[in-house]
């Protein structure tokens, strides 16, 4: 029987043996991204980096879900009547499941008027005029909760009042500030940690100039949403009985794929249940080795020694040396 743990999203059409990937015979390399990485090859470098990244899951603390309504009626007020029925008919429901009217807002997106062509016919001749049959109201249902297992009592209670169009939800977190101290914390003790590490191994880091790049980021459930459709199959019953095949048009899916854990460091509420808010931090440094002070050439002094002569005024040549050095 095959494993469905990975589910539909990634069908493989060949199945895999796992006695073949245990093994080492003949199988072909599974995964060969993984190989590459295990079997890379180091290069040594006296430049040394610290790069550490933290990820941490987070519930929101508030939700909202916006939900648009659209209403038809032949005047303005039957018109804003029905809405409004419809409208009170949700907020009712939902008061009753702990959502009171303060969590409940209301946007008007449009009031427009509707028009059909009407056909006037003359003796020789027929005219078509835009006149007006009706108007549309369209608003916009803000829903705010705080537990995920009421958006399941929010969907029944838009359902009673035919709302289904539900726009997106929206997730809130009140301490983002002291997420991102927590994750620095987290950071800091690993910086402290590889530095020691590079001490063990020998390196003096106060003869290292020091570099620094860091970030943050935030990502919401909806940027991580995926699609995929379920594997078209063929039935053997219908080819044994040479039947003509129809081929059903499969239903888009879509999955929640947060970020996954092999390039972090350090996660934060590695296990979830529900769509969270994942906020991270990145920090590098980079240690390059000072530059070694030169010492300076020594500057050899030349020092003349001048000497002076006088030559008698008669022309010998009896030439004596004056000693200036007394």
């Amino acid at each position: 029987m095959t494993a469905q743990h990975r589910g539909n999203y990634n069908e493989i059409t060949q199945d895999i043996s796992r006695q073949n990937i245990l093994s080492s015979g003949n199988a072909q390399i599974y995964n060969p991204a993984i190989q590459q990485q295990i079997h890379q090859t180091l290069h040594p470098s006296n430049v040394l980096t610290v790069d550490v990244k933290a990820l941490q899951n987070v519930s929101a603390t508030t939700y909202t879900a916006i939900f648009n309504v659209s209403q038809i009626g032949p005047t303005a007020e039957s018109t804003n009547q029905l809405m409004k029925a419809r409208i009170d008919q949700i907020k009712d429901q939902l008061n009753l499941n702990g959502i009171s009217q303060n969590d409940i807002a209301i946007d008007v997106i449009s009031f427009i008027p509707i028009y059909e062509v009407e056909v006037t016919k003359k003796l020789f001749s027929k005219t078509y005029t835009e006149v007006p049959k009706g108007f549309e109201l369209q608003q916009n249902i803000h829903i705010q909760f705080t537990k995920t297992n009421q958006f399941e009592a929010i969907l029944s209670a838009c359902a009673q009042s035919e709302v289904y169009n539900l726009v997106k939800v929206d997730y809130y977190i009140d301490n983002i500030q002291e997420v991102y101290k927590n994750l620095q914390n987290q950071l800091l003790k690993l910086i402290e940690d590889k530095k020691a590490y590079y001490k063990a191994l020998g390196f003096d880091m106060s003869t290292y100039n020091l570099a620094i790049a860091d970030d943050k980021y935030c990502y919401f459930p909806k940027d991580f949403y995926q699609s995929y459709q379920a594997y078209n199959s063929t039935s053997i019953e219908a080819l044994n009985k040479n039947k003509a095949i129809t081929t059903v048009k499969k239903q888009t899916s879509y999955y929640y794929q947060p970020l996954t854990y092999e390039h972090f460091d350090v996660v934060i509420n590695p296990s979830i249940l529900e769509p969270v808010v994942q906020i991270g931090m990145n920090i590098k440094l980079v240690f390059t080795p000072k530059p070694k002070e030169q010492k300076p050439t020594p500057v050899v002094e030349t020092k003349v020694d001048h000497k002076y002569y006088v030559i008698s005024p008669n022309g010998t040549i009896d030439v004596k040396e004056l000693n200036t050095k007394k």
